[in-house]
């Protein structure tokens, strides 16, 4: 009698643990999410602090398109702190300089110093859904979502492996989907988000090397990709602690992040990040109030919002910059029509890649546009306008048959004339922001435009800066090298004033103010 108790105990036992995970038996989704949740010992979460340290990135401020969409930074002592009933979490860390090294967008100095980061996000109902992903793309916030959403459940082998496939759909019409596996562990989760201009792209995160940290199983790796193959975040864990206390009040003065619809961002709307941040997003932008200046002489710069000139050429309209979303470039089309009627936008001037100045050239391409750019995109733009856009369909993607894309390039330099208006095109030598840059110089009215080289401070400085920024003594060089009479600089990153900015005040800036 008492082997057969021993024996009944251990047979209950065992049963016991196969109930928590059964890999090729889905059930309903309440009892797929609970037999996950404990098997990865956080069927009581609360809470979870994860610390390691790793890299994030820039989405679309590349220092070239060839080496990929984003610029690396190195992310230390990082600590995310989670609480997963209030859907936030903080996240705070040292960040500097990665790959590479002082190139490309997301600073105002390169290279980048070090910096103590700490911000908080909320991630409820009302933020945009790139940051509600930053809650989703964790295993334990997949599953918790996916009970919300009454995801569908199915069983699928991929290369002879068993999961179970927990779907649902998000907020902006695309599916997320995560596998777990035959341990119970979330492996992956996988979606697609809008990324302006490229369109639809896959965002997935993906987990490794799990481990037992005081009974709560949790991946020592952590990957993101936007795109098929381009990292976007990654973080090697070293410790996690579950049901600890988590402060979510906003650092003092700073408030809580945004998220994916900022500025193309690294993870927001233009790539550029926050503190590890939303996945770079597409969004459309916010209406801004546009007006106009007149430059003379048939030139029109086009305000509220990131700068774009008008030039009203003999037979056709140019565009100088087709930035930020298609919104923005909406506006500025108009504004176009408006002052000059009856002629057809022949060219937009693109001075680089990066997707706050490249965001709107798909809206230029379906007004009939040849994109002028930098010969160092060759094959860029004729390849990534045409990806996809069905989670935020724009003009070009409603068109039947879709435009043409035509693209002109720019070496060390080109000229735009009609006999009477002139433009000249330079390539600005030895940037660290962008190896595809240009600067535009107008010779009768002695302008020039440039973009991120010299972002004017919000005051005219009485001074020079106690540390001089390289870009712009690059730029000045550049302006000595090619003798370009300028008096007055238009940066395409207008001042908060819309102040005339005269080319003292970049010499000032420079260091060489006499």
């Amino acid at each position: 009698m008492l082997k057969k108790s021993i024996l009944g105990a251990a047979l209950a036992s065992a049963a016991a643990l196969v109930t928590v995970w059964a890999a090729d038996s889905p059930s309903d989704l309440r009892t797929v999410v609970a037999n996950s949740m404990k098997a990865m010992g956080t069927e009581n979460l609360k809470t979870l602090v994860i610390s390691g340290e790793g890299f994030d990135t820039c989405v679309g401020q590349e220092p070239n398109v060839h080496t990929g969409w984003w610029r690396r930074y190195s992310d230390k002592q990082y600590v995310r702190s989670i609480d997963f009933d209030a859907k936030g979490w903080r996240i705070q860390r040292v960040r500097g300089e990665g790959e590479p090294n002082g190139h490309g967008g997301c600073g105002t100095t390169n290279p980048s110093p070090e910096q103590n980061q700490n911000q908080v996000t909320n991630a409820g109902p009302n933020a945009p859904w790139n940051t509600q992903l930053e809650y989703i793309l964790l295993p334990q916030g997949f599953l918790k979502t996916a009970l919300e959403k009454n995801a569908s459940v199915k069983s699928e082998t991929i290369k002879g492996k068993k999961f179970t496939v927990v779907a649902f759909t998000g907020d902006n019409k695309a599916p997320v989907t995560g596998y777990i596996n035959d341990q119970g562990y979330v492996e992956k989760v996988e979606t697609k988000i809008d990324v302006n201009p490229f369109g639809d792209q896959i965002y997935n995160a993906i987990y490794t090397g799990w481990k037992d940290f005081n009974g709560v199983k949790f991946p020592t790796h952590i990957v993101e990709y936007q795109g098929e193959k381009m990292k976007f975040f990654e973080l090697n864990v070293a410790d996690v602690k579950a049901n600890v206390p988590v402060d979510l009040t906003p650092p003092a003065g700073r408030g809580g992040a945004k998220g994916g619809d900022g500025k193309g961002g690294g993870k927001g709307g233009d790539g550029k990040a926050a503190a590890k941040g939303a996945p770079g997003g597409g969004g459309r932008g916010v209406a801004q109030v546009v007006d106009s200046e007149d430059l003379g002489g048939g030139f029109w710069l086009v305000r509220g919002g990131y700068g774009s000139v008008i030039a009203d050429f003999k037979n056709y309209i140019v565009v100088i910059e087709g930035p930020s979303n298609e919104m923005r470039a909406e506006l500025i089309i108009a504004q176009a029509k408006m002052l000059v009627p009856n002629k057809p936008i022949k060219y937009v001037i693109n001075t680089h890649s990066h997707t706050d100045h490249s965001g709107g050239l798909r809206r230029f391409v379906a007004e009939g546009a040849t994109i002028i750019t930098s010969q160092v995109n060759k094959g860029f733009y004729e390849s990534m306008l045409k990806y996809p856009h069905t989670l935020v369909p724009d003009k070009m993607a409603s068109m039947n048959p879709q435009p043409k894309i035509k693209v002109e390039y720019v070496g060390e330099g080109k000229k735009l004339t009609d006999g009477e208006h002139e433009i000249d095109i330079y390539h600005v030598d030895n940037s660290m922001h962008a190896d595809d840059m240009l600067m535009i110089y107008l010779p009768k009215q002695k302008i020039l435009i440039e973009a991120d080289e010299f972002n004017v401070p919000n005051q005219v400085a009485t001074q020079p800066p106690a540390t001089i920024n390289n870009y712009q003594t690059n730029l000045l060089a550049n302006i000595e090298r090619l003798k370009l009479d300028v008096d007055r600089i238009i940066p395409i990153h207008l001042p908060a004033d819309n102040r005339k900015v005269a080319f003292s005040e970049l010499k000032m800036a420079a260091g060489k103010a006499n």
